[in-house]
């Protein structure tokens, strides 16, 4: 199934060709294999293709190509990367890469400059200072264009457990299939772990910072297949259009939203 979807595909045969004779895959030749399969897969099984028709391919890349089989998983593709390989096989690399790569030079320094103009409150100027500091609360700026108070929306997205206590404990006391970031450590300046929650599952993040975590929580949706939690749709929907370029033609903005966008690029 590989093979014959590399070769309808243009710069597919080449992909093949170079394997048969190195033996091995450039960075590069991997990205541009990851995005023809990518290509392939959402044209033949839709925008979200099941968990089967992923692991089919990722079977398929591992059976084609042997050296890029990972010999420390069980099944030789699923290892603690799976959230970002998987929204990188429905986007591509490119796509996958944007919130990493623009945010602190396109979007930080603008998202914080709006949320100076919102109606000031104590949590506000509190998120503000931390956002101003850090990129620990880039996001937590945004979450202010919702109808809930900061705190509230803080602890839709974000909770910080102590490393000394048991997880299992935490995870019995939530609710809800909404993802959300688990941060332990210490203390709430020293983070040692990043975890994102689903159906009350741990997955532990691949990155190690927050605003790594960031991105593999909006990427949770997508390859989970669940809807933004609907207090914080607006901010989800902003990074999905704006940041990572998704969908933009179709999906249902606010004004606000588009409105924000606006200001970002102007």
């Amino acid at each position: 199934m590989v093979k014959n979807a590399l070769l309808c595909k243009p710069g597919g045969e080449d992909v093949i060709e170079e394997y048969k004779a190195e033996k091995s895959l450039t960075h590069r030749t991997r990205r541009k294999l990851v995005n023809l399969l990518a290509s392939h897969m959402t044209e033949s099984h839709g925008r979200m293709p099941s968990r089967k028709h992923k692991e089919k391919y990722a079977l398929g890349i591992i059976t084609l190509f042997p050296s890029l089989k990972d010999p420390f998983s069980p099944k030789g593709y699923l290892n603690d990367q799976q959230l970002n390989q998987d929204f990188l096989l429905l986007f591509g690399a490119e796509t996958a890469s944007k919130m990493l790569e623009k945010w602190d030079t396109t979007f930080r320094s603008k998202v914080i400059n709006e949320a100076k103009h919102l109606t000031q409150s104590i949590e506000l100027s509190q998120l503000l200072k931390a956002a101003e500091k850090l990129t620990e609360t880039d996001d937590t700026t945004g979450r202010k264009r919702t109808k809930i108070s900061p705190s509230d929306a803080v602890d839709k997205m974000l909770h910080f457990h102590k490393s000394c206590c048991s997880l299992d404990e935490h995870l019995r006391r939530r609710d809800g299939r909404q993802p959300y970031i688990l941060t332990v450590g210490r203390t709430r300046n020293r983070i040692d772990t990043f975890y994102i929650v689903v159906d009350k599952q741990l997955i532990p993040c691949q990155s190690t910072s927050s605003l790594g975590a960031f991105d593999e929580l909006f990427k949770s949706h997508y390859v989970f297949n669940l809807s933004y939690d609907e207090y914080l749709g607006q901010v989800f929907t902003f990074v999905q259009t704006t940041v990572y370029n998704i969908d933009v033609a179709t999906t249902n903005e606010s004004p606000r939203v588009r409105e924000f966008r606006a200001k970002v690029f102007n």
